[in-house]
């Protein structure tokens, strides 16, 4: 048995991804995170625990539209959604609609671990962190003048934007994710967003949502999606992945490009997922010109590409 880590920073067109960062800082990011879980991993971890890990290193890096890097929405306040399952079992854990706590994933693992639910949302969310005794952070810590420029921006034209799709230069990107297979051949997925720029209050996507932005079952495969998160409700993204492993019998490249091409002919879907499959086959497909991602397959070469 091998282990194979993947990770992803949001998809949308290339050049605006390479508007807010240089390719060499991504790259720097993805690859000290993937080194990381290379560590946890060949030391014997759960992909469960590597995946969170591996997404609380991304939702406390503010390039990214997770956690610290969240985007705001129409009130100018920051709203997140996270989520993580276990390949072993199917157990899923993930909040919605919350403020102030720096790393959503790892309250929803605590929601996995607690047994009773598998998504809890704002207020009861946040009820739920005080009861888990998981830290809360005042809201200086997540908004910046950066973000609260994009919201005017945004505003100015009217509607909702992802957070990488440009109505002026320079925008960040969005939603996070990491899937991984441990050395005993176990998978698990996680994903965690800011969401969309100025979207409603109490507007939830497909990120904490099981089968649509996130998804992992030890006989198919682990995926992470990222994207409009409302196509991928509307299309159950993850398991129609997962759906192709198993019923068609593709590999993880295979089904990922067939998730894409499904995505696309229902909805005109954007955005993009990486998957792990029960092999530990990396891969990654996506509708958008660009894609961050960075992968470790069967314990070889760390990769990352922003294409």
């Amino acid at each position: 048995m091998s282990y194979s880590l993947m990770i992803h920073g949001g998809a949308g067109a290339l050049e605006d991804l390479k508007c807010e960062a240089s390719e060499a800082t991504f790259q720097e990011s993805i690859t000290a995170i993937l080194e990381r879980g290379r560590e946890r991993l060949e030391r014997g971890d759960s992909a469960l625990d590597v995946v969170e890990y591996c997404a609380s290193l991304l939702e406390n890096d503010r390039l990214y539209n997770a956690g610290r890097g969240s985007v705001l929405n129409a009130d100018g306040k920051v709203e997140m959604d996270a989520a993580l399952m276990d390949g072993r079992d199917l157990r899923a854990g993930a909040v919605a609609c919350l403020r102030s706590i720096k790393n959503p994933i790892s309250l929803a693992r605590r929601v996995m671990e607690h047994g009773e639910h598998v998504l809890l949302m704002g207020e009861g969310a946040l009820e739920f962190a005080k009861f888990c005794e998981i830290e809360t952070y005042p809201d200086d810590y997540f908004i910046t003048e950066a973000r609260i420029k994009q919201l005017a921006e945004v505003q100015l034209v009217g509607g909702m934007t992802l957070d990488h799709q440009r109505v002026k230069p320079s925008q960040k990107l969005g939603t996070i994710g990491a899937v991984a297979r441990d050395l005993q051949g176990n998978l698990a997925a996680a994903t965690s967003t800011g969401g969309l720029v100025n979207k409603r209050w109490g507007r939830v996507g497909d990120t904490p949502i099981v089968g649509a932005g996130v998804f992992a079952d030890n006989d198919t495969c682990a995926v992470s999606a990222t994207g409009y998160g409302e196509q991928f409700l509307r299309t159950v993204f993850a398991k129609t992945i997962s759906d192709f492993v198993q019923f068609r019998g593709m590999d993880a490249q295979a089904a990922a490009q067939a998730g894409i091409d499904y995505l696309v002919a229902k909805v005109n879907g954007e955005g993009g997922a990486i998957v792990i499959d029960a092999a530990g086959r990396c891969a990654a497909a996506q509708s958008t010109s660009g894609l961050i991602r960075g992968w470790i397959e069967m314990g070889g070469n760390t990769n990352c590409k922003l294409g």
